[in-house]
């Protein structure tokens, strides 16, 4: 793998994040009027790690092991996002009986508690993330997020695992 592929990749990444967290704040919170749910803002937090480990790889354009911790970086921050969607989606498909009550917003939780607690009490979720307030194709914004942050794993993993890592030598090296 060379230098051409793997910044691709990165570029993919870099511009694929940045274009949803566009989209989600700029159409959906500004257009649209929906709030986000606590949820909701941790997948934006992973897609910014996504994000930051791309802009990485394209500054510093690293070698072997840099890469290496580059791609498991954006696997933790994919796969992170990846459970945190998918348990909105399982929260989402509960009978209406057993929804959790929803609870105090994010910038409160983050105020009153400590970080892990607010930490917890998010993932545990709420009523107001168990909301289906968008969809597409019969997909909710939570089960895309599922998809995407699933794209984003299997690629993290094939640059983890792919056995050239010197991608930043040859034709542009020169």
């Amino acid at each position: 793998m060379n230098f051409v592929i793997a910044a691709r990749w990165y570029w993919v990444g870099l511009l694929g994040s940045g274009a949803l967290l566009a989209i989600a704040y700029f159409y959906f919170q500004l257009e649209l009027g929906l709030p986000p749910c606590p949820l909701c803002m941790f997948q934006r937090a992973c897609l910014v790690g996504v994000a930051f480990f791309c802009l990485l790889g394209l500054i510093f354009k690293p070698k072997k092991i840099g890469s290496k911790l580059l791609a498991f970086g954006g696997l933790v921050s994919s796969a992170t996002g990846l459970a945190i969607a998918g348990r909105q989606v399982w929260l989402q498909n509960l009978p209406a009986d057993q929804v959790p009550e929803c609870g105090p917003d994010l910038e409160f939780m983050l105020e009153a508690f400590p970080l892990m607690q607010t930490i917890e009490t998010v993932l545990s979720g709420s009523g107001e993330c168990a909301e289906i307030q968008w969809q597409l194709l019969g997909l909710s914004m939570p089960a895309w997020m599922v998809l995407v942050f699933s794209v984003m794993v299997i690629i993290c993993l094939k640059l983890l695992f792919i056995k050239e890592r010197n991608y930043f030598s040859g034709a542009l090296g020169r």
